[in-house]
């Protein structure tokens, strides 16, 4: 491997941000190679970490780690392109046998992931869509997110509204929920797209709230919010809340966390209905695909964790409060069986 000037660079930053946890449970006599024995080492190499969804994301990665016996390294580049490129290399240096993507972009991460499948190294991409037929895709099933959320936004306005719409092109996620939300447009003749805005700038919700501002002001017969990231949610319900539009909008998204639970919870609360997956489920199902191509078997290429709908009825309704009571009182919401073999251990078992 040829380590370029720029990685020498950088190593000393993303070994300053790595996490290294080594996990030692009692080992099955039933796991296949190389779980059998201690000492498995993956990588986990992000770009975006910003927001609870990613620290419930990291958090089922670590789970499901500990309960493999897995030596994790996190490798995080904030956001930088070329930085979570040259992780890879970094992650390859390392010496690791497996490597989790965690989202990012398809021209920076398209020929980083490559050089780890030529190095011997066992890959999944997490919402990145890097191109390859041997790297399996974990997805959230993001076109059913948006479906649901969109399904709920008519049952509740009617198929006549006017929308404001949050997005940003580039990202695998936000892409294939839009091509629901194109589906949705062209199905219903009623339903305007106003306005059109978003930001990944940090910290998000603040820098969409920002946007929303002005959106807000120069469309006031928006009455919709189509908003399918919780983070994008929260910094439309900030502008929403700020010119006093909340019992006139309301807010659809995708993704749930405690804090987004506690906002659609308020009195006259804008934020009507999210779309979610655990993600902390879908970091375990993220290492558990990996698992699965390290001790040789297929987990398929599309590794899809199932939605569900989220209400704001729901949750005052089943006086869900946080993500724990989510999950108890939702019990799909808790667990998927997905890339999970007999020998494979649930960290979310009792």
């Amino acid at each position: 491997m040829n380590i370029t000037r720029r990685l020498l660079g950088k190593v000393a930053l993303g070994l300053a941000g790595a996490t290294m946890l080594m996990q030692v449970p009692a080992f099955a006599a039933d796991k296949p190679a190389p779980f059998d024995k201690p000492g498995v080492k993956i990588a986990l190499v992000r770009y975006l970490s910003t927001g609870d969804f990613f620290q419930a994301y990291l958090s089922g990665v670590e789970s499901q780690s500990k309960a493999l016996g897995i030596d994790l390294r996190v490798l995080d580049s904030r956001q930088d392109a070329a930085l979570q490129s040259d992780m890879v290399d970094q992650a390859i240096a390392l010496g690791v046998q497996g490597i989790i993507i965690q989202h990012g972009l398809t021209e920076s991460m398209k020929d980083a992931a490559q050089r780890a499948v030529d190095a011997g190294i066992k890959v999944v991409a997490f919402d990145v869509n890097v191109e390859n037929p041997k790297i399996p895709q974990v997805e959230q099933s993001d076109k059913d997110l948006a479906r649901l959320a969109l399904e709920q936004a008519v049952k509740d306005n009617s198929e006549s509204w006017n929308a404001g719409y949050v997005y940003v092109a580039g990202i695998a996620p936000l892409d294939r929920r839009n091509e629901t939300w194109v589906d949705v447009k062209k199905k219903y003749a009623g339903i305007k797209e106003v306005a059109m805005f978003g930001t990944l700038d940090n910290p998000i919700a603040n820098s969409v709230a920002n946007q929303a501002r002005s959106v807000l002001q120069a469309h006031p017969d928006i009455n919709v919010m189509f908003a399918p990231y919780d983070e994008f949610a929260k910094g439309v319900k900030i502008a929403v809340d700020e010119a006093g539009l909340n019992k006139k909008i309301k807010i659809y998204s995708a993704d749930i966390s405690t804090s987004d639970i506690a906002a659609m919870r308020e009195t006259d609360s804008a934020w009507a209905a999210t779309a979610a997956t655990n993600p902390a489920v879908v970091g375990q199902v993220s290492v558990r695909a990996l698992a699965q191509l390290l001790a040789g078997e297929d987990p398929g290429h599309n590794v899809i964790v199932p939605p569900t709908l989220i209400t704001q009825k729901d949750l005052i309704d089943k006086d869900i409060k946080n993500m724990e009571d989510l999950s108890a009182k939702l019990p799909q919401f808790a667990h998927a069986d997905v890339a999970m073999p007999a020998w494979m251990p649930n960290p979310n078992a009792k």
